[in-house]
């Protein structure tokens, strides 16, 4: 089990302290929690409190994991979704979740879990189940992928690597400004996860797709995302939409995979925000 860092307890604490509803936020691989902060600053303005943990022995600022890459390496599915249940299980109301990415996947298995009141899933991660391949997934997991040693280490995206998986929808400047701002080395061992997971009846990449105590799920996903394209988050929500909760899919058209820190984050977090008020209320 990984250890709660003082910052993840602080934030705890702050949100039980306040008595809101808190709103608990999953980064997604190549990123920090602080690629929320400006999604928290909506969420907390809206009357949430608002959490956002980091996998286990995340760094707190970007220079810091630029420095010690070695500490994302090795961090499974299982214990990423284990650690945020921790944090879960500390707060005094029941959360609900927003993920991007990996995050949107861990996000979902949580809900599997029946730990929140309404999930949020941003060009989620494919999960067991779900078997579209595009291409442009595979060549953006390819930096990974390409090499089987890759599965027990960190692994950084060049500047070229991140403009096309993330950055692909946004101007070559603001390309630049979001690899510099908020790209980290990430663990490849959650990429071989996922990628084998319908080949493994045992995998972590799984998601509890059927729990009726899942509670409502919205997944959103860039029309031009070349990370998680649309074939995969339609596959996604055929599988989520046999749940009897509400599941509802939105496709927001011309943005790529960085669409929750780029110049168009406020839109989307605007349309999460609206889902989540409609079953949670602060």
């Amino acid at each position: 089990m990984a250890e709660i860092t003082d910052h993840e307890q602080a934030q705890i604490d702050t949100a039980n302290r306040s008595g809101l509803t808190p709103i608990v936020f999953v980064h997604g691989l190549w990123l920090l929690p602080s690629s929320w902060d400006k999604w928290r600053t909506v969420f907390e303005g809206a009357g949430y409190t608002t959490v956002a943990p980091g996998w286990p022995d995340d760094p707190n600022t970007v220079e810091e994991a630029k420095a010690h890459p070695e500490v994302f390496a090795k961090k499974t599915v299982g214990q990423i979704a284990d650690h945020f249940q921790d944090v879960i299980g500390m707060l005094t109301r029941r959360p609900a979740l927003i993920g991007h990415s990996f995050g949107g996947l861990l996000a979902q298995i949580l809900a599997g879990r029946g730990v929140a009141d309404a999930t949020v899933a941003l060009d989620p991660a494919p999960f067991r189940g779900v078997l579209p391949l595009p291409v442009s997934a595979l060549r953006s997991a390819s930096p990974v992928l390409g090499n089987p040693a890759n599965h027990h280490r960190a692994v950084p995206l060049t500047y070229e690597q991140f403009r096309y998986a993330f950055a692909n929808a946004v101007s070559e400047d603001e390309a630049h400004e979001l690899y510099n701002t908020y790209a980290v080395p990430g663990t490849g061992t959650v990429l071989f996860q996922a990628a084998t997971a319908n080949l493994n009846p045992w995998t972590e990449a799984k998601v509890k797709s059927k729990n009726p105590d899942r509670g409502p799920l919205l997944i959103m996903d860039g029309e031009l995302d070349h990370t998680v394209p649309w074939a995969i988050a339609n596959a996604s929500f055929k599988k989520q939409k046999r749940n009897k909760g509400v599941t509802e899919i939105v496709k927001v058209p011309g943005r790529g995979h960085s669409l929750t820190i780029d110049h168009g984050w406020r839109e989307v977090a605007d349309t999460a925000l609206a889902f989540v008020k409609r079953f949670v209320k602060p």
